[in-house]
């Protein structure tokens, strides 16, 4: 019995935040802090999901309504100028909700950003594993 429990592969599945859009004062130029701007945010959480899959337990996988509260908080309370640095804050404010996470995708999109000529938006995408 016991050789079969453990030959029981490790369930996993991904859960993901798409396009959630916060208004926020992030940027190199004191324009972009004073003014503000548009950000869309994408999270992709990769986790095992073995006991929430069984138990249909909302505490043994992640909760994503927590995840948009840690994202919105990071998004519109904290300052940064570059979005590397916002995107590494809402992959480190998320893992910490929950001990499933195995690995994470923060994307941070800024659309029209200030660089001297067209572009639909700039994207960060910044990539967390679990101990990382």
């Amino acid at each position: 019995m016991l050789a079969r429990i453990l030959s029981v592969p490790m369930a996993h599945c991904t859960v993901r935040l798409r396009n959630a859009v916060f208004y926020a004062h992030h940027g190199v130029y004191d324009e972009e802090h004073r003014m503000g701007g548009r950000y869309e945010v994408d999270v992709v959480m990769h986790l095992r999901s073995d006991e929430a899959t069984r138990t249909d337990d909302l505490e043994a996988t992640v909760d994503y309504e927590q995840v948009h509260s840690a994202v919105r908080h990071v998004v519109t309370a904290e300052r940064y100028d570059l979005m590397e640095r916002l995107a590494g804050r809402i992959a480190e404010c998320v893992m910490a909700l929950g001990e499933c996470v195995d690995w994470m995708e923060v994307t941070v999109r800024k659309p029209n950003p200030p660089i001297g000529g067209t572009a639909d938006c700039v994207e960060v995408t910044y990539s967390m594993a679990c101990g990382s």
